[in-house]
């Protein structure tokens, strides 16, 4: 009898001990299978390089959705309205002045890459084979078509007001002796508008969606130096945001070894980590 007991004390031991660990594994599964969506806003179909910090921070229990948009004008007004979370399509020049047009308050809080602005055309091998009265695109914002026509003038084509710095337009083109006859179209649509004019100066991003490699296809390339500082691309978040653990978890993701390998990869060498030179953000 006393046997019975002793066998019946062990086996409730056993059952409680057994309960208890199937309780604690349930509630430790549980707790690794929590995960964070974060809506990242971005431009165009190439998510090659977001693709691999995404499958990383998926391990952390963070999933990166992708919220995909057509122009350059949609994504900050999507995290100003807090449709997405974040958004990585922009370079710090643009941010600015993207505030200061609507008066909003985003920042950046992470480098992502330097994309060199490029000259291209299916006419020609070399700028200087333009001819007078030629026809040349180049995006109609405010920050990128300036930096275009800064770009025209290091390629040696125009000459424009030294007082603008970095925001000239055209009304600012103080030389012109080619004559050339520009036309300012949406960032996107510069690459597809190759077969109307003779030259087409084309953001890095735009030309690479557009089937180009940046370091081989372009007749002129910007150069890259401490003037193509407000030119980093950059994650962008809402202010009261900046020090949201997951996000700062997305951006020490971002800027990792692996990251740069497939930068390289991707990009042809024509994109460049951007937080090894310039730092975190």
């Amino acid at each position: 009898m006393k046997k019975l007991v002793k066998f019946g004390i062990v086996a409730v031991t056993l059952l409680l001990v057994g309960t208890g660990c199937s309780k604690g594994d349930a509630k430790a599964k549980s707790e690794t299978q929590k995960e964070t969506t974060v809506k990242l806003g971005v431009i165009g179909s190439d998510t090659d390089v977001w693709d691999n910090v995404k499958d990383r921070l998926k391990k952390e229990g963070v999933n990166l959705e992708y919220v995909k948009f057509t122009d350059y004008n949609q994504p900050n007004a999507a995290l100003v309205d807090k449709s997405i979370d974040l958004n990585s399509f922009q370079h710090q020049f643009f941010l600015d002045n993207y505030n200061k047009e609507h008066k909003t308050n985003l920042v950046s809080i992470g480098n992502t890459v330097n994309a060199p602005l490029g000259i291209y055309s299916d006419k020609l091998k070399d700028v200087k084979e333009l001819k007078d009265g030629a026809k040349v695109a180049i995006p109609n914002d405010v920050t990128n078509g300036g930096r275009a026509l800064l770009l025209l003038q290091t390629a040696g084509l125009i000459k424009v007001d030294p007082a603008k710095k970095q925001t000239p337009t055209v009304s600012d083109i103080t030389e012109n002796k080619k004559d050339l006859k520009i036309t300012e179209l949406d960032a996107a649509q510069t690459a597809r508008a190759l077969s109307d004019v003779d030259i087409s100066v084309i953001n890095s991003g735009v030309a690479v969606d557009a089937g180009f490699t940046p370091t081989k296809d372009a007749i002129f390339l910007e150069p890259v130096d401490d003037n193509a500082r407000p030119y980093v691309n950059i994650i962008v978040a809402r202010k009261e945001d900046a020090n949201n653990k997951v996000y700062q978890k997305i951006v020490d993701a971002y800027q990792t070894k692996a990251t740069e390998k497939v930068i390289e990869e991707t990009s042809k060498g024509s994109s460049i980590p951007a937080w090894e030179t310039f730092g975190r953000k």
